[in-house]
């Protein structure tokens, strides 16, 4: 796995071997970022169940300012923290060391572009989307991108949020909301 495009485009990303986590493939992740970029001009980038840190990494790489991620799983955070040490700008980067549940409840600021890819035993969308938008914390042009298993169907509409684009690759689908 690779950052694909940006400033830290072509650097190798670990991952973490085992069941706990469940890398996008650089395929998707470069899809992802084609259907809602594929640069930005500045921002901040919530990737709320992290995993490697793969995508938050990607958007910091294509122009995001910063990114905050969270990860509860303590071999998924070590690698995290490589992925970040590699991209020799760790100021950019924010790691809470927590459950999804326990960040939305401390998180502060606003956010421009929110990657929700849960685990697919635990769908949370829904929900962290709702706490999200109650607790003051996405900006009004923001984008939330969702990941699950291709089987899962998102509602079309989730507090004031209506599904923009949303597209199938492979077991996986990509939903993403805008205002």
């Amino acid at each position: 796995m690779r950052v694909v495009a940006g400033k830290f485009g072509g650097r190798p990303l670990k991952t973490l071997d085992g069941q706990t986590t469940r890398p996008t493939t650089d395929k998707v992740k470069g899809a992802i970022f084609n259907m809602i970029g594929p640069f930005f001009d500045g921002g901040r980038v919530l990737d709320l169940f992290s995993g490697s840190g793969s995508l938050a990494i990607e958007a910091v790489s294509r122009g995001m300012d910063e990114a905050v991620l969270v990860e509860r799983d303590r071999r998924a955070q070590a690698i995290i923290q490589e992925n970040i040490k590699m991209t020799k700008s760790e100021q950019q980067f924010t790691l809470l060391k927590m459950d999804a549940n326990r960040a939305l409840e401390q998180l502060a600021g606003k956010f421009d572009l929110v990657l929700l890819d849960p685990p697919y035993v635990k769908e949370e969308i829904v929900k962290n989307i709702r706490i999200l938008d109650e607790r003051d914390l996405l900006s009004e042009d923001v984008m939330l991108v969702c990941e699950t298993d291709k089987s899962v169907d998102l509602p079309e509409e989730i507090a004031s949020f209506g599904i923009w684009k949303q597209k199938t690759y492979g077991i996986s689908k990509v939903t993403v909301y805008i205002r």
